[in-house]
C-alpha cells in the first residue's frame, strides 16, 4: 500500500484536502480523532491523563475539558511533554493497527498535524503539506474556531515554520484560494501521482521515464529533493552511507531533473539483501547486469559492478545506485562530485560538453552514452586533484 502523510499548520486547511482524498477513496486516519479517542472516558489514557493532571480538566459530564487541557499544556512545556507521552503511543498503535487493517492497494493518507515536529516524514512514501498565509490562517481561527487573534497567533508561531514544513513536502497545496483550485490540484495529483505510485509500489516496478532529453538549469531545491528521498533510504539502510552524486548534486551545474543517489554497501550480496526492502520503501530494483565503465586504472569489468534501483514515484525521477564500499565506481562517482565542486573550471567544462552533446542528441540514453569519454579523459585530472587536496571519500 502507499502511505502518505499529510499535514499542515492550524488553519491551514489540510481537513479540506484529507476530505477531498477520502472522496476519491483514499483511507483516511486523522491523528486528531485518534488523540480524542485514545483518552476518552473509560479508556486507560483517560485515566492515565486525570492521574498526571488532576481530575480538574473533567467537566460535570465526566468528559475531558479540552479547552482548559490546551490552556494548561501550551503555557507549560513539561505538560505538554507529559501529554504527549500518554496520547502519541496509543495514537501510534492505533494508526498501525488501521493502518494494517486497509486493502493491499490503499493509498492510506495520515492526517498528522505534528508531523514534521515529530520528525515522521521518513516514515511515508510521500508528505503532502497544505499552506496558507498566516493572515489567512488567523481569519479562520478567528471567525470558525473562536479563538482570540493572540491566542490564534501564538498557537500557529508554536507549530513548525512554513519553511520547515516545505522542507519535509513533496507536495504542496496552497489553500489561500478558493476551494475549486484547491480541489483541482487535489485531483491532479490523484490521478497523476497517487494512483500511479500504488501501482507501481505493488508490482515492484519504477515508474516509466521518458527518452526525450530535457537539462534544465541548476535548480537549488534539488539537495533538498535529494534529503528527503534519503531519509526514506537510512530506514531501510540503517547506518550505511547515502550520498548525493551527480550532476544534481553539482551546485551551478545544468543537468536532467534526475536524483542520483548512492548507497554504499559492504558488497552485492548486501546489495541484494536490501532489494526487497528498498522496493517497499519506493525504490524497486531496475532489471540487468549494471557495470560502470572500467577507467585505465582499473580495467577489470567485474570491479564495477554495481546495482541500479528506480523510482515507483512517477512524480520524481531517481537512479540510486547501490555499490560496495572502497570500489572504484562508489570512489569515483564521490570524487567527480567533490572535484566538480571544488573546481569551477572544471565544472564550467562539464557544463560546455553538456550543453554540445545536449544539442546533438535528443534521447535521453545516447546523451548518457556521449557523456562517458569526458569521464575517462579526467580520470587522471580527478586523481590528480585528489592527491593534491588530501581528498578522501566522505563516510556520509
Amino acid at each position: 500500500m502507499l502511505r502518505i502523510g499529510l499535514t499542515g499548520g492550524i488553519g491551514a486547511g489540510k481537513s479540506e484536502v484529507a476530505t477531498r482524498l477520502a472522496g476519491h477513496g483514499a483511507v483516511v486516519i486523522d491523528a486528531d480523532q485518534l488523540a480524542r479517542a485514545v483518552v476518552a472516558p473509560g479508556t486507560d489514557g483517560f485515566a492515565e491523563l486525570t492521574a498526571a493532571f488532576g481530575d480538574g480538566l473533567v467537566d460535570e459530564h465526566g468528559a475531558l475539558d479540552r479547552a482548559a487541557l490546551a490552556e494548561r499544556v501550551f503555557a507549560d512545556e513539561a505538560a505538554r511533554r507529559t501529554l504527549e507521552g500518554i496520547i502519541h503511543p496509543r495514537v501510534r498503535a492505533r494508526t498501525a493497527e488501521l493502518t494494517a487493517a486497509a486493502a493491499p492497494d490503499a493509498v492510506v493518507v495520515n492526517d498528522v498535524p505534528l508531523l514534521v515536529e515529530t520528525g515522521l516524514a521518513a516514515t511515508y512514501h510521500l508528505v503532502i503539506v497544505v499552506a496558507a498565509a498566516e493572515p489567512t490562517r488567523v481569519v479562520r481561527l478567528t471567525r470558525h474556531r473562536g479563538m482570540a487573534e493572540a491566542q490564534a497567533r501564538a498557537r500557529i508561531r508554536s507549530q513548525a515554520s512554513d519553511e520547515q514544513r516545505r522542507l519535509a513536502a513533496d507536495v504542496v497545496f496552497r489553500n489561500d484560494a478558493d476551494l475549486a483550485e484547491l480541489h483541482g490540484a487535489v485531483d491532479a495529483v490523484w490521478r497523476d501521482r497517487l494512483v500511479p505510485y500504488e501501482e507501481n509500489l505493488r508490482l515492484r516496478r519504477a515508474a516509466p521515464v521518458g527518452e526525450q532529453l530535457s537539462v534544465r538549469p541548476y535548480d537549488p531545491t534539488w539537495p533538498e529533493q535529494f534529503a528527503r528521498l534519503a531519509g526514506r533510504i537510512r530506514r531501510v539502510a540503517g547506518e550505511l552511507p547515502v550520498h548525493h552524486i551527480g550532476s544534481t548534486a553539482i551546485p551551478g551545474l545544468a543537468a536532467k531533473d534526475v536524483i542520483d543517489v548512492q548507497l554504499t554497501v559492504p558488497d552485492l550480496a548486501a546489495a541484494d539483501a536490501l532489494a526487497d526492502q528498498l522496493a517497499e520503501a519506493g525504490f524497486p530494483p531496475l532489471p540487468g547486469d549494471w557495470v560502470d565503465t572500467p577507467k585505465p586504472d582499473a580495467p577489470q569489468e567485474s570491479a564495477w559492478r554495481k546495482r541500479v534501483h528506480g523510482s515507483a514515484d512517477p512524480g520524481r525521477v531517481v537512479n540510486l545506485h547501490v555499490r560496495p564500499a572502497g570500489s572504484p565506481g562508489q570512489r569515483l562517482s564521490l570524487l567527480l562530485r567533490d572535484w566538480l565542486r571544488a573546481d569551477p573550471a572544471a565544472r564550467d567544462e562539464y557544463a560546455e560538453r553538456k550543453r554540445v552533446l545536449a544539442e546533438a542528441h535528443r534521447r535521453t540514453s545516447e546523451y548518457a552514452a556521449a557523456k562517458e569519454p569526458w569521464f575517462t579523459e579526467v580520470w587522471s585530472r580527478a586523481q590528480q586533484w585528489a592527491a593534491q587536496s588530501g581528498w578522501q571519500p566522505p563516510a556520509q
